[in-house]
This record gives structure tokens, sequence and C-alpha cells, in this order.
């Protein structure tokens, strides 16, 4: 096999609670809209935790046959919707030999609404009322099944399923395998839909949500008020190529995917090495990939979640990656502010917020951030975007389990 080849992106696409495409999308990060108010999909009288980052007026049939509706749980439909904007925008399809045609495509709990609504079922009216398709529409690996089907991608077909770092770790992924040669393309990114109310009522209970009944007083990354994330859902998806094979065909480029850091805390499966030594070494690890110099202009697109020892832990990452003085000049911000925290889609959004900062020289805020946290105490680009002409955007994803996972990209 050969190594070492380029990759970059090709195609974009994305579902969340900013809006139901990619570029709705960006036009509400760079203006800094808040995407969270009530939990409208289930009844929360009696949980603590009301508020929610909802995908809003997006209609599964848009994408799907009704039948493949029935057959199917919302992270699927989301996964597939924006998969398909993705390959529709890169003009792959037909394009690459299906055997040279990849998909890798994350999600941290899959199925957890079919999960819950079958679980229900079996309660309630016993194990012949369980649906045959339950398995199929529980299980993690569905949506990256469904897209290699949609597409015909007969190579690696898989999903990542990392917690927090699922979406950043399935691009990473998809990346390494165009990079050694076994395949020409793929379809990757992340997905989520748990917002309902098994998962609420656990994420509330081990006291990793904000209980904040104010839409813009909840998700507060970098805030010394800050006391949760608040849960959001949807999904965000890439095309990524191999440089030469998106050059000869005349594909429109939007930047290269130009590292890859992996790592593990080993430490606990959800606190965060008090010393941050894995986030730091993932950073470290996408920024020699990247060929990172001082001379840099690095926009960080944080993990951010307003959880109160995420928050110190990965400005500490940051200082350890970058260095003291390269980490006051750089440009961070958690887009978690507006979208709430997308769990296995976060890492694949927040990968486009890269690409979207490179091209444009717009900074994405964190909104809200109206008493910095003195432990938290880099340029978070605070409230309102800013103009910047970067040459490097990483970006940040640490999950569940001891997770880290950080990209980095350039312009072409």
């Amino acid at each position: 096999m050969s190594e070492n080849r380029r990759v970059v992106v090709t195609g974009m696409g994305a579902v969340t609670p900013l809006g139901n495409d990619w570029n709705t999308t960006w036009a509400g990060l760079k203006s800094g809209k808040n995407g969270i108010g009530p939990i409208t999909r289930f009844d929360t009288q009696g949980y603590k935790a009301t508020l929610a980052a909802e995908v809003r007026g997006f209609d599964p049939k848009d994408y799907l046959e009704v039948n493949e509706v029935l057959r199917t749980d919302r992270y699927a439909q989301l996964a597939v919707a924006a998969a398909q904007q993705a390959v529709d925008q890169s003009a792959i399809q037909g394009a690459v030999e299906p055997e040279r045609f990849a998909v890798i495509f994350g999600t941290g709990i899959g199925g957890i609404g079919t999960l819950e609504k079958e679980h229900q079922k079996l309660l309630e009216k016993g194990p012949r009322r369980v649906s045959p398709l339950f398995v199929p529409m529980m299980i993690g690996n569905m949506a990256a099944g469904l897209i290699a089907i949609r597409h015909d991608c007969r190579g690696s077909a898989m999903p990542a399923v990392t917690a927090c770092a699922s979406g950043s770790n399935a691009i990473g992924e998809a990346l390494r395998l165009i990079r050694h040669g076994y395949a020409d393309a793929a379809i990757t990114g992340g997905a989520e839909a748990g917002i309902c109310p098994s998962a609420v009522a656990g994420f509330t209970n081990m006291q990793a949500l904000s209980v904040s009944q104010d839409p813009d007083g909840a998700s507060l990354p970098f805030d010394k008020r800050r006391g949760g994330f608040v849960i959001g859902e949807g999904a965000a998806a890439l095309v990524l190529e191999e440089y030469e094979h998106a050059k000869a065909r005349g594909a429109m480029i939007y930047g290269e995917v130009c590292g890859y850091g992996s790592t593990c805390d080993a430490y606990h499966i959800t606190a965060p090495h008090p010393e941050a030594r894995g986030g730091a070494q993932a950073m470290t690890d996408a920024m020699k990939e990247a060929g990172y110099s001082p001379e840099d202009t690095v926009y960080v697109n944080a993990h951010g979640t307003g959880t109160p020892m995420n928050d110190v832990l990965e400005t500490a990452a940051i200082k350890l990656a970058l260095g003291e003085e390269a980490a006051r000049r750089a440009l961070i911000s958690s887009t978690k502010s507006m979208t709430g925290h997308m769990l296995g889609a976060a890492g694949a959004l927040e990968a486009l917020a890269c690409l979207g900062a490179l091209a444009e020289g717009i900074i994405p805020p964190t909104i809200n951030l109206e008493e910095p946290d003195e432990a938290c105490d880099l340029n978070y680009v605070p409230k309102t975007a800013v103009r910047a002409g970067l040459t490097l955007a990483l970006s940040n994803s640490l999950g569940f389990g001891g997770h880290n996972a950080c990209l980095a990209f350039r312009k072409v």
C-alpha cells in the first residue's frame, strides 16, 4: 500500500439545532445563534434538566421513502440526510470505484430512542409485540450500513463508537484509510439522537447536564457559572477524497485533513486525567502530522462542554500542546455554546466549523461567555465572531472512557 497520500474534503452536509443543511448551520455559527430551547420530544415534568438543542423542522421523508422511515431510528435518519447532502455537494457518486469507497460513521449511543420504545412495549404488551426490526434499528453500526447501501460503498464500512469523540475518530480513521491506500474516498462523520427520557435522566443523575431554565444561561463553556452541558442532537458528514483523485475529476476542495491524534487517558470511565495528558498528546500528534510551526495562526475548536472539570483541563491541554505563549495567541471557541453537545455528532460538526473558519477567516464565537473562569484564561472569542487569517485549525473531542481525538485542517 502507498503511504501518506494527501486527503481533502470535497463534500459537507449537516442537520443540526441551527439548521437542516451546512450553509444554514454555518450562518448560525457565525452569527452566534443559540439553538437551545425547552425539550419538546417528551414531557419533562419531574426532570431537573429541561433544555436541549433539538433539530427542528427535519422531515426524514425528504431523504427516505416512507417504508425506510418506519425501519430506521432517528439517529440513522439524520445520518443518511447529512451524508446525502455531502455526497451531492461532492458529486463523488459514480466518480470512484465502489470497492475503493468507504464509510466510517460515528455515534455515541446509536438507536437509544428505538431501544426505549421497544423496551416499553416489552414491559406493557409482552415479548411478541417487540418489533422484528428492533435490533437493526437500534445497533450503532446501522447508520454506516445504510449510507454504504445507499451510495454503493463496498470498501470498509463501520462505525466509530467512542462516546463524545466518535465523530472525530470516524473522520480520523477515514483519513488513515485513504492516506494509506485502502480507499480513494470515504463518507464520514457522526450522528446522534439521544434527546429521550432515559438518556436525559441518566446524564442528569450523573450531574453532567446543566439544570438551568434559561436557554442563554445553560451552555456556558469556560464561564465561571457553568454547571454542565446541554444535550443536543443532529448529524454532520464529510466526503474525504485522495487529493490527486479529487483534482483529476475537477472537484471543489474545501480544505485538507492534515493531522489526526487519537489517545486514551487510561485513567477513569468519565473523568479526564488531572494532568490533561491524553488530550494534550492527541493535540501534539495532530499538530506534528500537520507540520505545525510557531508561525501558524491557529484556531482551536475546543471540546468545551461547559462541565466544570472539562473546561479547566482542556485549557491545560491546549497550553501543554501549544506551549504557554502560543496558546495565548491562539483563537479558541466552543461552538457547543450554540449547538449544545451533540455527543457522537459533535466532532463531525466541529470539523466542519474548522473548515468554515479556515475558508472564510471567521472564528465562530463562544456565546454567553460573561464571567470568564480564572482557570480558563485563554482567548475563547467571547460573544461575537472575529476575523483572522488562519493557517491551521484544530478540533478537539474528549469522550467518556478517556477517549481523546484531535483533527488538524489546512487550506489547500
